[in-house]
């Protein structure tokens, strides 16, 4: 039965081929599991840096402030 997932082919370096080696023995994955989840983890870093330089760029001098009760309400 063909996947649903999208295939991708990489080439690690030694040292990072081993390290997921071991990352995945310890965690009793298979080894392209474990990529996935740390790929995913390296995304979920990516985007909290987009959300902190967009909070930097609106946090000036100049910003005006909304109570918590009147922006809930």
């Amino acid at each position: 039965m063909p996947t649903q997932k999208k295939r991708l082919n990489l080439c690690l370096p030694d040292e990072m081929e081993s390290i997921l080696v071991r990352l995945a023995k310890r965690d009793d994955l298979p080894q392209a599991t474990k990529a996935v989840q740390l790929i995913q983890i390296a995304i979920e870093i990516e985007e909290d840096d987009i959300w902190n330089q967009l909070a930097e760029q609106r946090d000036t001098r100049a910003t005006k402030f909304v109570s918590h009760k009147k922006a809930w309400k």
